[in-house]
């Protein structure tokens, strides 16, 4: 990409990001043009000559606060389950705004006081991070949404990462975050070990 102004933009950039660093909308459309650059969402663009990433997760990661992987899409992250989900399940603390995005999404609104349980970093492309549930945590949130994801999800997956070698003990100090959730967890745990 030519020009001193858009050396500095990251491979994934939105149009206020490409303003500050001096680059002009006119400067962006040329860009555009000239396909050095494409429009990857509403006010999101990416470099043509960057690495292959998951366009998806990369405009989430860029819109929303604190996204993170969860449920199916984090149990097929640890190889959990063989469904491969629909839609990304992405969790955002409750209260907080959810964008607008292309890609195909389930949002799930999470209680801000167990949010950050189990939660870990992913990078999805260069600067940008986004969340991901641990092994553990994904499996509790299979057993607290069971009415929706149906009681197989869970219990499958928490006999794959057993057979991986998961120990009962990291899932037992996780579920004390959510105590509707012990009782179910524990059955399973005994019917499995």
């Amino acid at each position: 990409m030519p020009g001193s102004s858009d050396r500095e933009l990251p491979n994934t950039f939105t149009a206020a990001q490409a303003e500050q660093s001096g680059l002009s909308r006119r400067g962006l459309a040329s860009l555009q043009h000239a396909g050095e650059v494409e429009r990857i969402g509403h006010g999101l663009f990416r470099r043509t000559s960057a690495p292959l990433v998951d366009l998806d997760l990369v405009e989430i990661a860029v819109k929303a606060h604190k996204p993170t992987l969860c449920l199916v899409s984090a149990l097929a992250r640890h190889d959990l389950t063989d469904q491969i989900p629909a839609k990304h399940d992405i969790a955002v603390p409750r209260g907080q705004w959810q964008p607008k995005v292309s890609a195909p999404v389930r949002w799930h609104k999470f209680d801000p006081v167990t949010f950050d349980v189990g939660r870990t970093e992913i990078t999805v492309d260069g600067d940008y991070t986004m969340g991901l549930y641990d092994a553990p945590r994904s499996i509790i949130d299979a057993f607290r949404m069971r009415t929706t994801l149906g009681p197989d999800v869970a219990n499958e997956a928490l006999r794959r990462w057993l057979r991986q070698g998961g120990q009962a003990n990291l899932l037992l100090r996780h579920v004390k975050s959510f105590p509707r959730t012990r009782t179910a967890v524990l059955t399973a745990l005994q019917i499995l070990l």
